[in-house]
């Protein structure tokens, strides 16, 4: 119990100096953690629905509500990219704590993932106030909002465990990341709606282990829908498969991380 308590207590002081360090020494401080995703939204509405002058397949939405559209699945989808794209040099990064016996090191995936969960999860109270200001409601589903996210959550940190462990030993796993996860962007519906896609292709989307994610955050805080429940309970069973996996892997390979490092 003193172990867990003492992990708890090392993930937490490891979790706040990620979130303080990372707006260290600039003038407006913590105050980035709002103005950043304020400023995006901005730009979502501005260039997709001025310039752009798009709209979410055939809804008619105004400005801001498709801006809503696209920052709930650019908010989700960066939960997923922020802790996996870090994963590869994330051992790499940390070298000092490898050494140390009795650092464990499996704590530094999940003080990402909790690091990345508090940035975005101000985008999301963004994302609910300003469902709040076109709609002048806030949807009784939203409380669905964390277990529809459990998906994200659990194969973004069993992905992490794995990539980490990976990238010790191959130093070439950051740049495949990289492009992986550029393609995976435009192929979930960050930017367009399921629907738009040719039906033929369509069952793709159901291999892609984010995009029904997506689909749900956007119906219980966009729209007042219910979650697909069937595709959530399948996406937390796999997912958590995923992070067991991932845990094992990290686990039997990190007797070497310091050899190789």
């Amino acid at each position: 119990m003193n172990k867990a308590s003492n992990y708890n207590s090392l993930m937490y002081q490891l979790t706040k100096r990620e979130i303080l360090s990372r707006y260290k020494g600039s003038y407006f401080g913590l105050l980035w953690y709002i103005i950043q995703p304020l400023l995006m939204l901005g730009v979502y509405t501005f260039v997709f629905s001025t310039v752009f002058k798009s709209r979410w397949g055939v809804v008619q939405t105004s400005n801001l509500e498709y801006s809503l559209i696209l920052f709930a699945g650019i908010t989700t989808y960066n939960i997923f990219a922020d802790v996996v794209n870090r994963a590869a040099t994330l051992i790499i990064n940390n070298q000092n704590y490898v050494k140390k016996v009795v650092f464990p090191l499996s704590i530094l995936s999940p003080v990402t993932l909790l690091s990345s969960l508090f940035f975005n999860g101000i985008s999301y109270l963004i994302l609910i106030l300003g469902v709040l200001f076109i709609k002048g409601t806030i949807y009784w589903t939203v409380l669905f909002l964390p277990l529809v996210l459990l998906p994200i959550f659990f194969l973004s940190l069993g992905l992490s465990w794995f990539i980490s462990s990976l990238g010790v030993f191959f130093r070439d796993m950051n740049q495949i990341i990289n492009v992986l996860f550029t393609a995976l962007m435009f192929l979930s519906p960050v930017f367009y709606p399921v629907s738009s896609v040719p039906k033929q292709m369509q069952v793709l989307y159901h291999y892609n282990p984010i995009s029904y994610v997506i689909e749900d955050v956007r119906n219980v805080v966009l729209w007042g829908r219910l979650p697909d429940f069937a595709l959530m309970v399948k996406g937390i069973l796999i997912s958590l498969i995923i992070l067991v996996l991932g845990y094992l892997c990290f686990k039997k390979t990190k007797g070497g991380f310091a050899d190789v490092l």
